[in-house]
């Protein structure tokens, strides 16, 4: 059996006044996924328990099969998987973003979409200038544009200042509002909100800032540091489930979950983890992946950025490319493969009116080999919920999907 995942990322949304009071799902011209909705089963699937952050941390563990009160230690530990950092049982991992705050309110959670490179210097001005103070136990680790890291390293002797009740804010979570109550609180916070504030003064005049203010772009203000959290120990996908599957992405956090799953990943040239990613790209490298693996995971994050920057219409664009170039292409190739199943689904909903990610159903479809087709026949939000069928329990829906 071959099996196929596809996850246009934060999908889900809302009625939309602008597109006629539908969600970008329905306004979208998705035939693909349209003909696994006719042919396949639909329904509701719940990856972000209330009690959890609504983001992709805790909602593509759940997507995976893994429940998130037994195995989600914190974001940031998941990326640093990605980037084959091992964590000590007194470690800690920080997720680091590059941000604008302007007059305390998060302008732009990304920087601008800061450069990599930009970001490295950035983070080595603000490593050299604040963590000679934190007797070397803190180092920042730069990653992708404005995704990075801190790492906290502990021992016996010096255990983290952090614990699991230590709360931060993701800064995505943020945009256009103020941050003033929203700084990091609880055990070990005053170390962080030191960090940040410190960052402000290490960046205002460096010369990274001063060219892109002269080019016209955003300045990163601040380094914001949320998504903490200690080690994470979970089972491999292939031990639970007996298959064997590989990722394609650009973004680290799914990065970190494939590698604690077990699976290699699969890096295509062209993807960015933004609006201009390489769609055909990424599709061809997962039909070609077929032939060495059970199953391939192919995540696109497109749809989320374009929520969080609160552009329908690039949204609906993301979902068409998406669907042409990764989900029509891959239908067609399951074809000569015998035995297979398809499944698409959003992690978690991101609304455009807010910009933010939010708890609540996400729509699936799933079709193939021994999946039997229910009513529905096209692919969204409504028609998942008319389907009748919920996953109450995010996790449970890999075990339907995999084996039932």
């Amino acid at each position: 059996m071959k099996y196929v995942i596809v996850i246009p990322d934060g999908c889900a949304d809302e009625p939309i006044e602008a597109l006629g009071g539908k969600t970008p799902l329905q306004a979208a011209s998705v035939p693909a996924m349209d003909r696994i909705a006719a042919t396949g089963a639909s329904a509701l699937s719940n990856n972000t328990p209330a009690h959890l952050p609504a983001g992709s941390e805790v909602a593509n563990l759940c997507l995976f099969g893994y429940d998130p009160d037994q195995y989600f230690t914190g974001r940031a530990p998941l990326e640093a998987a990605a980037s084959g950092i091992t964590l000590g049982k007194h470690d800690f991992a920080v997720r680091c973003n590059l941000v604008t705050i302007e007059d305390q309110v998060m302008v732009d959670f990304t920087a601008d979409h800061i450069s990599t490179e930009e970001s490295r210097q950035l983070l080595a001005a603000a490593g050299e200038a604040l963590l000679g103070t934190e007797g070397g136990r803190f180092e920042f680790v730069p990653g992708v544009s404005y995704r990075n890291l801190l790492i906290y390293r502990g021992d016996d002797n010096t255990p983290a200042p952090f614990s699991s009740e230590t709360r931060s804010t993701a800064p995505h979570d943020l945009t256009d509002l103020s941050v003033t109550d929203d700084f990091p609180r609880g055990p070990g916070s005053d170390l962080l909100v030191r960090l940040m504030n410190g960052s402000a003064d290490v960046f205002a005049d460096h010369p990274v800032n001063q060219a892109r203010q002269a080019a016209g772009k955003r300045p990163a203000t601040h380094v914001w540091l949320w998504g903490l959290g200690g080690a994470p120990s979970m089972p491999t996908f292939e031990e639970r489930f007996g298959v064997r599957g590989t990722m394609i992405t650009a973004v680290d956090l799914l990065r970190g979950i494939a590698a604690l799953a077990g699976w290699p990943r699969i890096e295509v040239e062209g993807a960015t983890g933004y609006l201009d990613t390489d769609y055909a790209a990424k599709g061809a490298a997962a039909i070609k992946a077929l032939d060495q693996y059970d199953l391939v995971c192919v995540h696109v994050e497109a749809p989320d950025e374009a929520s969080h920057e609160g552009r329908h219409d690039a949204k609906i664009e993301a979902l068409e490319q998406i669907d042409r170039h990764i989900v029509g292409p891959l239908a067609e190739a399951l074809a000569g493969h015998g035995d297979h199943r398809i499944l698409v689904t959003p992690d978690h909903p991101t609304f455009c009116s807010t910009k933010k990610h939010t708890h609540g159903m996400v729509p699936l479809v799933m079709a193939g080999t021994g999946i039997e087709s229910d009513s529905q026949t096209t692919y969204d939000e409504i028609a998942a919920a008319a389907s009748g069928r919920r996953f109450d329990h995010g996790w449970d829906l890999m075990d339907a999907f995999i084996r039932r």
